[in-house]
């Protein structure tokens, strides 16, 4: 398609974000019943959205006439007292995508560099060629983040380096071990975004406050689309030395975050019991998983995260005979693990259905 006016560099390179397919695309194509269908593609929550996020929605919905608060207040305070920190050392945002994007506003540009993964998840890159900086992709053997040879892949240029953990698409954790002394030989004129959108799912996560509060130049992000299941309301967060945030407030758009997105979010954190429910059946699902392609002798890749890899062969074949079956999950090509599928960890009886569907396959 010709345009026919210029535009920046950044915006004509970046490709467009293909994202899972939603349920009612698979019922239209395929001609199956929607309520047959399983998604199994995007990560989303089995068990659905907190309750008490519910409920604070619903209690919410009559003061829609109102603009939200556009300091998130509330739930900053509640976030501050969560982690130990300042409430002006968090920022939220309309998912913690909103985050990243901010970050690359505000520190990159033509001429700098932003270093990740091999596998990154897909926002970093996006972002980064978006504003027209170098995406640096460091190997991963193992499909596990090199934190030494991301070190090596610094220079004068870098600004941004981003690590995930559990990582997205593949599904491994950084050692708190190997993290620390990563942080401190980092330059100072690097920031570090540690990504933590499944954190939550692990048994004994960690956090980044004490770094934050020794002032170093980290962020980490936050999301409550994954475990507490409110992928829909777009709402996470980032906790960050005052500075940081300071910063990115002055490139966010006034009022990102809807007014339902906070009062469920606000509930959701103090839902512990929750958590708790979505983190144990998580880890009875991915064992069901996991034994599941054991039977058939499929390789995967498993460990903290509400998804799995696993070696397919012919990906894109497998995923389509999946979808005539009813069963969304996503094919790794468009993420450079060519032959690999992601599955998300779902209820009992949804995984008992991919299991049969590609036990057939």
């Amino acid at each position: 398609m010709k345009i026919p006016v210029k535009i920046r560099d950044g915006v004509a390179q970046t490709p467009i974000y293909q994202p899972g397919l939603p349920i009612e695309h698979v019922a239209r194509e395929y001609g199956l019943d929607a309520k047959s269908i399983v998604k199994l593609a995007s990560n989303e929550n089995p068990l659905g959205p907190s309750p008490k996020a519910m409920e604070a929605v619903r209690n919410t919905v009559a003061d829609l006439h109102r603009y939200p608060d556009g300091g998130a207040w509330d739930l900053t305070h509640s976030l501050a007292a969560k982690f130990g920190l300042d409430p002006a050392q968090f920022i939220v945002g309309n998912g913690s995508n909103e985050i990243l994007e901010l970050l690359a506003q505000a520190f990159l540009e033509p001429g700098t560099n932003a270093v990740m993964g091999e596998y990154p998840f897909v926002v970093y890159p996006l972002v980064a060629q978006h504003f027209g900086a170098e995406v640096r992709k460091v190997g991963m053997p193992g499909l596990k983040h090199d934190l030494p040879a991301m070190l090596d892949a610094i220079d004068k240029n870098t600004r941004l380096v981003f690590i995930a953990s559990p990582n997205n698409p593949t599904p491994y954790s950084v050692d708190r071990d190997e993290l620390t002394p990563f942080i401190d030989a980092l330059p100072d004129h690097v920031i570090l975004c540690f990504d933590g959108a499944y954190a939550e799912y692990i048994e004994e996560p960690f956090d980044l406050s004490d770094v934050i509060k020794s002032g170093k130049s980290v962020i980490e992000t936050r999301t409550f689309s994954k475990i507490y299941g409110l992928a829909g309301l777009r709402i996470g967060y980032g906790m960050a030395p005052e500075w940081i945030v300071n910063l990115l407030k002055r490139t966010r758009q006034p009022f990102s975050v809807n007014a339902l997105a906070l009062s469920g979010a606000l509930a959701a954190l103090e839902d512990e019991a929750f958590v708790s429910l979505s983190r144990n059946s998580n880890r009875d699902g991915t064992a069901q998983l996991c034994r599941g392609l054991d039977s058939l002798g499929i390789k995967w890749e498993a460990e903290s995260a509400n998804f799995i890899l696993f070696h397919a062969g012919n990906a894109e074949a497998a995923c389509e005979a999946l979808l005539k079956r009813g069963v969304i999950v996503r094919s790794m090509a468009p993420f450079s693990l060519d032959g690999m599928i992601r599955v998300s960890v779902g209820s009992k009886a949804e995984n008992d259905l991919f299991l049969n569907a590609i036990s057939d396959f």
